[in-house]
């Protein structure tokens, strides 16, 4: 009976020491990086040169992995379900980790079915008018608006993203009345706004900044808690006459829930490294992006504040996907 117990009881110390073997050789084999979205996009040309250079900080390939749908939804749910062995990642945005969780009946928790690496990337989003809308400042527009309620409108690449989004927060806060005009992708959009169809829309700094420079749109602010490197003089939202105002379109790595936190750690100093990178880091600033680096505690609680502060926002201006 005693030989039965300890042939029994083997293959679970083994078992018990299978995991801290796993993590100390780390990673001993190709890397592969989800990318929610499709390829070509934002959030994809973003990933593939960091993809790129935390492969050489871990001596293993980080191949990059495209699962659009859903919002990113498709994509994170892979992850959250995956062995949380490491070797699967997820480049987790602001909508896959916080904003969907109350616009959609998701697969996945956010904060119980990921570990939290660092956040990457910060791309702002920019206010912009088309040149027939008379106003300047972010205060002169909200008296325009206040003055002519319901006849403005902002145009967005769908219902539920942050531009959408930015659009409904800058109503809330600023107790204005403007049309919201949702498009089917960031293209029709901005040719509404170039035509002057639409008043004015909260997008992406790269594909506004050739337009601002041709005189074609007028830019007013941007959205982030701080000023755009690539338009330094141009004031926050926030700062600008909203007080309050900041909508941080972020990226950041995230791994399964579980995995051991060796992985976590050395994940972490790898993104340092990478995101510290005077190449990665013009790359990014030339193209909007901020570069960012965090612990995974920040992430976390970045993740858990956005979560509450986007869930009140839904709420309040009734936003729902299509």
């Amino acid at each position: 009976m005693i030989a039965l117990r300890l042939l029994i009881g083997v293959p679970i110390a083994v078992i018990s020491l299978c995991a801290p073997a796993l993590a100390a050789g780390w990673p001993e084999r190709p890397i592969r990086f989800v990318v929610p979205y499709p390829p070509g996009g934002g959030g994809d040309r973003m990933a593939r040169p960091m993809a790129q250079a935390m492969g050489k900080q871990l001596d293993q390939q980080v191949v990059v992995d495209n699962r659009g749908g859903a919002g990113g939804t498709l994509g994170a749910d892979l992850v959250a379900k995956a062995s949380p062995d490491g070797y699967t990642l997820l480049f987790g945005t602001v909508g896959t980790q916080a904003i969907n969780v109350s616009l959609r009946k998701l697969p996945y928790d956010p904060l119980q079915d990921f570990s939290p690496i660092s956040l990457t990337h910060n791309a702002p989003r920019i206010l912009v008018v088309h040149p027939s809308v008379p106003a300047k400042t972010v205060a002169e527009l909200i008296t325009l608006a206040k003055a002519k309620p319901g006849q403005l409108t902002f145009a967005s690449a769908g219902n539920g993203g942050t531009n959408h989004l930015s659009g409904e927060l800058f109503k809330l806060l600023g107790g204005v009345q403007m049309v919201h005009v949702p498009y089917k992708g960031a293209g029709p959009a901005a040719i509404d706004v170039l035509s002057g169809r639409v008043s004015m829309t909260f997008d992406s700094i790269p594909v506004w900044a050739s337009h601002i420079k041709a005189g074609k749109v007028r830019a007013i602010a941007v959205t982030s808690a701080q000023r755009s490197s690539s338009f330094p003089d141009l004031p926050t939202v926030s700062e600008a006459g909203l007080p309050g105002f900041e909508v941080s379109n972020w990226l950041g790595v995230f791994a399964p829930a579980k995995v051991p936190g060796r992985i976590v750690e050395r994940l972490n100093a790898a993104l340092k490294k990478v995101m510290a990178d005077p190449e990665i880091r013009g790359q990014l600033v030339s193209q909007g992006v901020e570069p960012m680096y965090t612990t995974s505690q920040e992430l976390g609680d970045l993740v858990r504040r956005d979560i509450a502060k986007w869930a009140k926002l839904v709420k309040a201006s009734g936003a729902k996907v299509d």
